[in-house]
């Protein structure tokens, strides 16, 4: 901050005890460590408000950033869930169109039973599944009540 040397220091000591004298000198050097310290704990309070200031404005700008991440991730989900309900439909409509025309191409020999868009479709078949073997688990042995510590001489109690 200052570019003060030893030589200065010495100089302004010497002054000083020759203006204020042995009496007022010690009194005088105090009260300029406390102003002094004073001044040192402002200047840091001000670089810490101010520390604090700068990392506010970055989770700030980070959370701005994090916002618009998610915004942009929302609207892609939402698209995609309208692009597969799109889909869906259009194949419900596919669907209900071939039934249609199936009910309508047997619907002579059906008779009263099948109603318009009641298209029957054969059962998918469901894989076989085998069951795996179980292995036996053995018992577990129980375990000894855990002993607490003695204190000497209650163990002859």
């Amino acid at each position: 901050m200052f570019d003060i040397g030893f030589s200065e220091l010495a100089l302004i000591a010497v002054v000083a005890l020759i203006v204020l004298g042995p009496e007022r000198l010690p009194k005088a050097a105090r009260t300029m460590g406390h102003l002094f310290g004073r001044l040192q704990r402002y200047v840091n309070d001000v670089k810490a408000d101010i520390n604090r200031e700068m990392e506010l404005e970055e989770l700030r700008k980070l959370q701005q950033e994090v916002r618009g991440a998610a915004r942009e991730i929302e609207t892609s989900v939402s698209s995609a869930v309208r692009d597969i309900e799109t889909g869906a439909r259009a194949i419900e409509k596919d669907l209900a169109v071939a039934g249609a025309d199936a009910a309508t191409s047997s619907g002579a020999g059906a008779g009263a039973g099948a109603g318009a868009g009641a298209a029957t479709l054969p059962p998918l078949a469901e894989p076989a599944v085998e069951a795996a073997p179980v292995a036996a688990v053995p018992a577990a042995e129980p375990e000894p009540p855990a002993r607490q510590a003695s204190l000497p001489g209650f163990d002859k109690i």
